[in-house]
């Protein structure tokens, strides 16, 4: 799950932005400078939305600070003028979201933004070559499958997680929604299925771990991004 830095000193528009956004992205909620430049010391995110004018400072400083690294970055202020909307592209910004603003709008461009930024990932196993870009499996002969979208979205989670494990629920929340009823048979019966299209490394690939839940074991030299 992409991982999303939120700096907005209005608690009530915080508040609202977290819950809108945290059912998509796992999202921290910094209110002031201080406390976005402590989360980003601590965690590695692929966006950052930032207000301008903060009680402790400026969220261009945040920006300054983002901008050699590989999270990137919009605006979401109220200090919305020319020079302002300069200084933040300059600075590299992504976006600039004048406030007030339509939240569809912000969901939009988000998700745009990280979808254009994120690595095309693909994983070679001995005999076939898993494609997330189009979500395919290609066989050494050249035929190419295409399993069904949420398999191959359950099977993208475990990659991404590895080499650590995750629960049924897990995988359940990061596909489904947290707002879903889960059945965590769905999940076991799609571990079935990939582990089938993935031939003789599936049961090697796609571990169970006793208690956790699933394991993707990225064991050999193949998995670029």
């Amino acid at each position: 799950m992409k991982k999303i830095l939120l700096l907005e000193d209005d608690k009530t528009l915080g508040e609202g932005l977290l819950e809108k956004l945290s059912q998509s992205y796992h999202v921290d909620w910094a209110q002031n400078l201080k406390k976005a430049q402590s989360l980003i010391a601590e965690n590695q995110f692929d966006l950052a939305i930032l207000d301008v004018n903060l009680p402790d400072g400026s969220g261009f400083d945040i920006a300054d600070q983002l901008k050699n690294s590989s999270c990137q970055f919009v605006f979401l202020t109220a200090q919305a003028d020319a020079e302002s909307r300069l200084k933040g592209f300059e600075l590299g910004a992504q976006e600039f979201i004048p406030k007030p603003f339509f939240i569809k709008e912000l969901m939009i461009r988000v998700a745009h933004v990280l979808e254009i930024h994120t690595p095309k990932l693909e994983v070679k196993l001995k005999d076939r070559i898993i494609r997330f870009e189009d979500m395919s499996i290609q066989h050494d002969k050249g035929n190419i499958e295409y399993p069904p979208l949420t398999d191959m979205k359950v099977l993208k989670f475990l990659v991404e997680k590895a080499p650590h494990a995750v629960s049924r629920d897990e995988i359940f929340d990061a596909i489904w929604g947290a707002d879903k009823t889960p059945n965590l048979r769905t999940v076991d019966n799609i571990v079935v299925r990939l582990r089938t299209v993935l031939g003789d490394e599936g049961e090697d690939r796609i571990r169970s771990i006793r208690g956790v839940g699933y394991q993707w074991i990225n064991n050999m030299e193949g998995q670029h991004e």
